[in-house]
């Protein structure tokens, strides 16, 4: 393909085509639908605001500081330092020095912080481990492949 050409488009892109999806691709986006109502929902019984539960979920897998949330939140640092005030005030979030840069601050979630979204998604937590206990290891490598190739197709949407 060179430059000047446009990349066709699948058929069932065309307007009124939908129903043409693959059976995958139709379940991916139920997935992906079904996760941001699970986001917006957990939040909502938590009595939290779906920047505050965002900014949680990314604390539960690493631990960044205050303008990496702006960053990953696409918000100023000033809306960030509200975000983790509020976080920090519920008892959810510690701030605490940079190891290396006593400049910099990191975040931790508190044991209340991870127990807020933990019992929320435990049903999920649970459900997706019996499924995915379901599976051969050959298909898990399928399902794996397919995921990840879906997340990668997804991102393509992120890059100037």
């Amino acid at each position: 393909m060179t430059d000047q050409q446009e990349p066709v488009a699948p058929a069932w892109v065309g307007r009124d085509r939908e129903r043409e999806q693959p059976p995958t691709l139709v379940a991916l986006r139920d997935l992906i639908a079904a996760g941001s109502r699970v986001s917006h929902h957990v939040a909502r019984r938590a009595g939290l605001s779906e920047s505050e539960m965002v900014t949680l979920e990314h604390l539960t897998r690493e631990q960044i500081g205050p303008a990496e949330v702006a960053r990953r939140l696409e918000v100023s640092t000033a809306a960030a330092t509200g975000i983790v005030d509020r976080l920090v005030s519920r008892g959810h979030v510690e701030r605490r020095p940079h190891e290396v840069d006593r400049r910099r601050t990191d975040l931790h979630i508190t044991d209340s912080g991870r127990a807020e979204i933990v019992g929320h998604l435990m049903p999920m937590f649970r459900g997706l481990d019996e499924h995915d206990a379901s599976f051969s290891e050959d298909e898990r490598a399928v399902v794996e492949r397919y995921l990840r190739g879906a997340k990668a197709a997804i991102e393509q949407v992120l890059e100037p």
